[in-house]
């Protein structure tokens, strides 16, 4: 039997969920072994803990396997593989013998999770659809396509989140209208506005079309941090000592746990027995005094920047914000009142939406795969990386600005490429992924696992932040033009136009204006995102 599966990897939660042709819908694939379920609406939703525990005797526990044996705050388990992998966290943990990273421990777990789902349905996978986030650079995408080829997926297929959320809403998405989706998961907020077209594809399928996106690296692992460090502040301990160190995981959970009640009650308490001295520690929280700690961090404020910028976005496309017919909640963390409170200040209650927050993209990824279409346009800028000498440091110089329409008809672009030295023959372009990210108003923090699995916290540098913000997308092939003969310095020796294709693919046509000669035709550099 064949089928198309769709899979929703979250920094928390994973959910599959495969496409029934007879249904003309997605359904929630139950892993019984992996899964665990929650009330949405009325009926249960089964979801996957997005968790991996590597035991010493070479075992592995998956998702739900995980918490039921008691290894939620082992050292040896991975969480927040997700976030890491999205924001190139350094972090590696020593096993068994071996390091183990994040991006080893996701595909690890996205691996044995597809290995089983054809085991449990009997269907031989015909495709699968991965949705990534708005945010996702290259090299996340990447790391997607080496999953499915080592799982050796026949035929795989992306699409962003907030895309397929809409779908996944179902009843609420009318063609025709627009549509605004604030996905608030484990470890990225994103929005988008994105119109269901009125007209069919020639296939009879539903087309969807994304008018304006913006995304932050920021979630519930996120607000978690938050809760560790407010915590320790309030129990005059820091975050370095090596006694918090040792019990700094099962503190994680506690904040988890404190973080998750306040969604539903009024008042939680954090209480923790320091293991080796026996000491109390312990912190009470209200409702409000977590949503202080909320604004103390610019939440709300990332909100509304990151709102703002999806609709400022399809602005530009002749949409604005009151031709939003619902705004349509999903993600764990959109579970937070205060979160809720502040998109109905902007909305009004009644175009709000949140009945679908754990499966809507699951079930959306699966239609995409069954054959929707999708009209996007690129999420980034992309720039070519020079010298200033002027400055003399590096600058940047766009050659596909952010909102570009794909496929493109016409060139974006077009550069000449002179030699640097005499005797020149290999000539290349750096090719840079810009994050449109505001710059933050203070230093960011962070919390990462070092070595022996301990959870830390860490300021980025100005530099590093900056990094973050810029990716190298040909950094292992930059240089791809041929003279032959060698160039002159300063000698304009290539034209290059530059166009993207339909699979999201930066492709370059050049010539060489020494000889005439047509050097290369649509050939593919790098994939946008």
């Amino acid at each position: 039997m064949a089928g198309r599966l769709a899979v929703d990897f979250g920094t928390s939660n994973t959910v599959l969920a495969l496409w029934d042709p007879a249904r003309q819908e997605g359904l929630p694939l139950h892993l019984s072994e992996y899964s665990r379920s929650y009330q949405q609406d009325g009926s249960p939703v089964y979801v996957i803990p997005s968790l991996i525990h590597y035991a010493e005797d070479d075992r592995r526990w998956i998702g739900s396997q995980v918490i039921q044996r008691g290894l939620y705050q082992s050292q040896r388990t991975f969480r927040w593989m997700k976030r890491y992998i999205s924001s190139r966290s350094p972090i590696r943990v020593r096993l068994n013998g071996r390091e183990i990273t994040p991006y080893q421990a996701g595909e690890d777990f996205l691996s044995t999770l597809l290995l089983f789902a054809g085991e449990e349905t009997g269907a031989n996978q015909e495709e699968v659809a991965f949705s990534v986030p708005v945010e996702a650079y290259e090299h996340y995408e990447n790391w997607l396509v080496k999953v499915a080829e080592n799982a050796a997926m026949p035929r795989f297929r992306l699409i962003d989140e907030p895309s397929a959320a809409a779908l996944g809403y179902g009843a609420h998405i009318q063609p025709g209208n627009a549509y605004l989706i604030f996905d608030f998961g484990g470890g990225t907020l994103h929005a988008a506005v994105v119109l269901m077209e009125a007209e069919a594809s020639q296939d009879g399928g539903r087309r969807c079309r994304v008018l304006g996106k913006a995304g932050r690296t920021i979630g519930g692992t996120s607000i978690d941090q938050w809760l560790y460090m407010d915590f320790l502040k309030r129990n005059n301990r820091l975050e370095s000592d090596e006694e918090i160190r040792r019990f700094s995981n099962l503190l994680l959970v506690e904040c988890e746990r404190v973080k998750e009640s306040l969604s539903f009650q009024e008042s939680a308490d954090l209480n923790l027995i320091n293991p080796d001295s026996g000491e109390m520690l312990s912190a009470a929280y209200t409702r409000s005094s977590f949503e202080e700690i909320l604004d103390q961090h610019e939440l709300y404020a990332g909100i509304n920047h990151t709102v703002r910028g999806a609709i400022n976005a399809a602005r530009e496309r002749g949409y604005n914000e009151e031709s939003i017919q619902a705004v349509l909640m999903v993600g764990g963390s959109s579970q937070i009142p205060s979160v809720q409170r502040a998109l109905r200040q902007y909305f009004g209650k009644e175009r709000v939406f949140f009945n679908r927050p754990l499966d809507a993209i699951a079930h959306g990824a699966a239609a995409f795969v069954a054959g929707v279409d999708f009209f996007d346009h690129i999420q980034h800028t992309y720039a070519i990386r020079y010298i200033n000498p002027q400055k003399g440091t590096y600058d940047y110089h766009p050659i596909v600005p952010s909102g570009t329409r794909y496929p493109t008809t016409q060139p974006v672009s077009r550069l000449t490429i002179k030699a640097s030295y005499d005797g020149q023959n290999q000539l290349g372009l750096a090719i840079y992924e810009m994050s449109h990210n505001a710059a933050p108003s203070k230093p960011e923090m962070e919390l990462v696992f070092d070595p022996t699995g301990a959870a830390r916290v860490i300021q980025l540098s100005p530099h590093e932040q900056e990094q973050r913000s810029l990716y190298w997308m040909n950094e292992s092939s930059p240089t791809f033009l041929s003279a032959d003969p060698p160039a002159r310095q300063g000698e304009a020796r290539f034209e290059v136009e530059f166009n993207i294709d339909a699979n999201k693919r930066l492709t370059i046509t050049s010539r060489d204006l020494s000889t005439g000669t047509l050097t290369h035709k649509d050939f593919p550099v790098v994939r946008l995102v």
